[in-house]
């Protein structure tokens, strides 16, 4: 499997979201504890919904280890100028309507995609299709709604 790219601050950002996770392993483990020694674990809705919870941490705490095994640190002033690649900032224009719409590629836990600047998962198929052109470079990207024909406007590079 290819490693994806993340920026330092991205990396960084991941690591904490698992620091926060785990310091709150101990309080729920103390909540079940305190359930436990309440008896009869059947019915005892604190102690199921304090090992529920436990689970969902455990769950998020995993998921983010593997996101970050799967990436690679790297600097976006490290990468190519004047092509679409990981830390550009994209200008495209839909060539059905002549909307145009701002992306920056970006790695796991930088994405947002509801400000101003739509920020996009390199690994997406958007992205993906995006990522080598060059201004001018006509494409098209399969989404779930369809087939977009774009063209690359402008690349604001990292």
């Amino acid at each position: 499997m290819e490693r994806q790219p993340i920026s330092k601050e991205g990396y960084d950002k991941v690591r904490a979201e698992i620091q926060d996770l785990e310091e709150q392993k101990p309080a729920i483990l103390e909540r079940i504890k305190l359930a436990r020694e309440e008896g009869d674990l059947k019915e005892n809705a604190e102690y199921h919904a304090a090992r529920e919870h436990l689970a969902h941490v455990e769950r998020q705490i995993g998921e983010k280890r593997v996101k970050l095994s799967r990436c690679e640190i790297v600097d976006k002033a490290d990468m190519p100028k004047g092509v679409v690649v990981f830390g550009s900032r994209v200008t495209v224009k839909d060539l059905a309507d002549g909307m145009e719409e701002v992306y920056e590629m970006v790695g796991p836990g930088e994405e947002d995609y509801d400000g101003e600047i739509l920020k996009i998962l390199t690994s997406s198929p958007l992205a993906q299709a995006m990522i080598g052109k060059k201004v001018g470079d006509k494409f098209e990207a399969e989404i779930p709604a369809g087939t977009l024909k774009l063209q690359v406007v402008a690349i604001e590079d990292a």
